[in-house]
């Protein structure tokens, strides 16, 4: 849904409202426009903020997307879109979304807000990602995981199992960028032990990245530039 040219031109003052919304798995569900841009918010956390979502921003431009030949991208956690947004606006590509979200409150927002700016082909499916990488025998050349409960990443999306079920679903050649919090010393502990203790085990040439107050954990460290 696109917005008047003066409530996006106000949005660089301040925050307008744009639409609230609640579900089982998000109570508190937030549409706003911020900076001329659509940002999905919960109560303690931003799941989406279009080109502005600086973590995976951040994350792409230290990569060579261009020395993968990268097709199909499965989305774990699509929020607003903010992944195939930054691919098209900031880096000039389009690739085929694959984008899982439980939530259908989201699903409803991603379509009536986000999918109108992406002109890449994306599929949308309303399941658990958990799920998802169990039971499906599809390949892909990128993966981003960007699951959380308002600011807390449920245990099941940090078990061995769920890892290498990522893995399974990857290319020989593939990315994966599993986003983490960094906000303050107790994510930052999290974070490192979860990095250590379970993210090497399955990616023994990993890498994580500081991105702002996150974390991002790549799969092998030669796909950074």
């Amino acid at each position: 849904m696109k917005q008047p040219l003066w409530k996006r031109m106000l949005s660089y003052l301040f925050e307008i409202h744009i639409e609230s919304a609640s579900s089982e798995h998000n109570p508190h569900l937030y549409v706003s426009l911020r900076n001329g841009r659509y940002q999905l918010s919960t109560a303690n956390a931003i799941y989406s903020y279009e080109d502005l979502y600086d973590n995976f921003l951040e994350a792409f431009k230290k990569i060579d997307l261009d020395k993968f030949k990268i097709q199909n991208v499965l989305i774990l956690g699509f929020g607003l879109g903010s992944i195939p947004i930054i691919l098209e606006q900031n880096f000039s590509k389009k690739y085929h979304y694959t984008g899982i979200e439980i939530d259908e409150e989201v699903l409803y927002l991603a379509n009536k807000y986000a999918l109108p700016q992406i002109s890449s082909s994306i599929e949308l499916i309303c399941t658990d990602a958990v799920n998802f990488v169990k039971l499906s025998t599809s390949k892909y050349d990128m993966i981003t995981v960007d699951l959380f409960q308002d600011d807390v990443i449920p245990e099941q999306f940090e078990q061995i199992e769920f890892l290498e079920n990522l893995k399974n679903h990857l290319t020989s050649n593939g990315i994966l960028l599993y986003n983490r919090l960094a906000y303050n010393e107790e994510d930052i502990k999290k974070s490192k032990h979860f990095y250590k203790d379970s993210f090497l085990k399955v990616f023994d040439k990993g890498q994580y990245l500081e991105v702002n107050d996150n974390w991002m954990l790549l799969n092998r460290k030669d796909i950074l530039k």
